[in-house]
């Protein structure tokens, strides 16, 4: 009854524009997020716009790797 592989994973996403600015000064980390995603629905990587506490705007964050 069980399957192989686990349909729902846990990922993280991480705000793009902040690993683009290599977290300047100005700026004290980097976003991360945690959600789940269904492996069947979306295959590819997953990108959301959230709220990054250290741009102080709404920015795309992509799925990282473990």
């Amino acid at each position: 009854m069980a399957k192989g592989k686990e349909i729902r994973i846990t990922v993280i996403l991480e705000c793009t524009t902040c690993v683009r600015k290599d977290v300047n000064k100005a700026s004290k980390g980097i976003s991360r997020y945690i959600t789940q995603k269904n492996r069947h629905n979306t295959p590819n990587r997953l990108e959301l716009r959230k709220f990054c506490p250290y741009c102080y705007k709404h920015t795309i964050h992509g799925e990282i790797t473990k």
